[in-house]
Order: C-alpha cells, then sequence, then structure tokens
C-alpha cells in the first residue's frame, strides 16, 4: 500500500493560557484564524480545528510538509503559540495514499 506522511499537531493549553475574555484575546484569536487561513491558501494546512470539550487539548492541526521541522516552523509562526497561550506537539503520521486531500 502506498502511503503518505503528513504531521499532525496537537494544540494544547499554553503557561499563559486562561479562559478569561479580553479584547487583547480576541485579536490574539484573529491572528490565530488569520495564520490558519494563510497556511491554508498556501496549501501547507489539510485540516485544522478545535475540540469542542473544553479540555487540555484545545485541536489539531493537520500539516503537509516536508518534515517534522518544518512543520513545527508552521505551529510556532502562529502568533497565539508565540505568546505561548497555546503550544503545538508534532508527531509524523502515516495514512494511505489519496486517504486526505
Amino acid at each position: 500500500m502506498e502511503t503518505t506522511t503528513y504531521y499532525l499537531g496537537l494544540i494544547k493549553k499554553g503557561p499563559t493560557w486562561t479562559a478569561e475574555e479580553t479584547p487583547e484575546l480576541d485579536r490574539l484569536q484573529e491572528a490565530h484564524l488569520a495564520h490558519i487561513q494563510s497556511l491554508r491558501e498556501a496549501g501547507k494546512v489539510v485540516v485544522a480545528g478545535p475540540f469542542l470539550d473544553d479540555g487540555f487539548l484545545r485541536g489539531i492541526y493537520v500539516f503537509r510538509a516536508e518534515s517534522t521541522e518544518e512543520a513545527q516552523s508552521f505551529a510556532d509562526a502562529d502568533p497565539i503559540v508565540k505568546v505561548n497561550r497555546l503550544v503545538v506537539e508534532i508527531h509524523p503520521w502515516m495514512v494511505p495514499a489519496g486517504e486526505l486531500p
């Protein structure tokens, strides 16, 4: 079976995470979503989205990248990651070719 490697990013609460809602956090969230959209437009994000259970794990990324380091660089460029509100743990993930878009 032919396979493809994607990079799964587990998005977790970071050291500066808080449930508090402020205008600054609203702006940060907008920047986070814009970053995801720019990666999507560049073909680097296959899928991304939040978990809805309000746990420690906040969501996932599935990156199309050449390496774990490249995928981590996509995650680290996220404004919400830069301020440590969220952190992203990257794992290479092998799936059957053609399984994902």
